[in-house]
C-alpha cells in the first residue's frame, strides 16, 4: 500500500515536471528571449516539499536538455497571398502617363482627306497638358516609322505623303529615348495628282484649253 502511494506520487512528479517544463518554455518564449538565452543550461530540482524547481543553477540538480526555439521575426505578407492587398508597381511609362492629364493629336482630325491641291503636306498639331518636362521630348510617327526626331514642340510639319491611307502618331520620350506616352492614333487619306486627273484639278477646265495646258 505504501509503496503504491510512493509510485502515485512520484508519477504526480514527473507529470508537475513536464508541466512546469512546458510553461518555462512558454514564458520565455512569450517574453521574448532570444535564441542565446535559451542556450543557457536549466536545472531540473526537487525541493524539501516534493515540488519541481527549475532554475540554472546546477548544485545537485539534473541538467534538462530544451527543444531550440525558432524565432522569426514578421514579415511583410508575400505577393499574391490570399487576402494580402498587392500594391501595383508603377513603372516609369505609368507615371509620365500620370503626370499629363492630356496629350492628343488636335488636327488634322481623325478621318480627316488632306486634298490634291495641298501635294500631300500637312501640319500636325499637339495639345499637350501640363506643358513638356524639362527632360521630355515629342516625336512624330507615319505609319510607324519615326518622320520627325525627337524636339520640344507641339507642331509638326509633314511633306509629301503620297497617296491613299496614312496613320499618325505622337510620342513623348525621356531623355534616354524611351517612349513614355503616346497619342491616340490619327487616320488621314491623302489624294494626289495622278495621270488619270489634271495636273491642276482646283484650276477651271476651261482656262486649261484656253493656253492649251493639259
Amino acid at each position: 500500500m505504501g509503496s503504491d502511494r510512493q509510485r502515485g506520487t512520484r508519477r504526480g512528479w514527473r507529470r508537475r515536471g513536464r508541466f512546469m517544463a512546458g510553461a518555462l518554455v512558454g514564458v520565455m518564449t512569450a517574453a521574448g528571449v532570444t535564441g542565446a538565452a535559451l542556450a543557457a543550461p536549466v536545472y531540473r530540482h526537487i525541493d524539501a516539499q516534493g515540488n519541481v524547481v527549475y532554475s540554472d543553477r546546477p548544485s545537485g540538480g539534473q541538467r534538462v536538455e530544451l527543444a531550440p526555439i525558432s524565432v522569426v521575426d514578421p514579415q511583410e505578407p508575400a505577393e499574391g497571398a490570399a487576402g494580402a492587398a498587392v500594391t501595383p508597381r508603377k513603372t516609369p511609362a505609368s507615371e509620365a502617363a500620370a503626370a499629363y492629364s492630356r496629350f492628343e493629336i488636335l488636327s488634322p482630325a481623325d478621318g480627316t482627306t488632306l486634298p490634291t491641291g495641298r501635294a500631300g503636306d500637312v501640319q500636325v498639331r499637339l495639345a499637350i497638358q501640363p506643358p513638356l518636362a524639362s527632360s521630355d521630348r515629342v516625336q512624330l510617327r507615319v505609319d510607324g516609322e519615326v518622320r520627325q526626331s525627337p524636339m520640344r514642340t507641339q507642331v509638326f510639319a509633314v511633306s509629301g505623303l503620297d497617296r491613299g491611307e496614312h496613320q499618325l502618331l505622337a510620342e513623348i520620350v525621356d531623355d534616354q529615348g524611351t517612349v513614355q506616352l503616346a497619342t491616340p492614333p490619327v487616320t488621314l487619306y491623302v489624294q494626289r495628282a495622278s495621270v488619270n486627273l489634271p495636273a491642276n484639278p482646283n484650276r477651271p477646265a476651261h482656262a486649261n484649253r484656253a493656253d492649251g495646258s493639259n
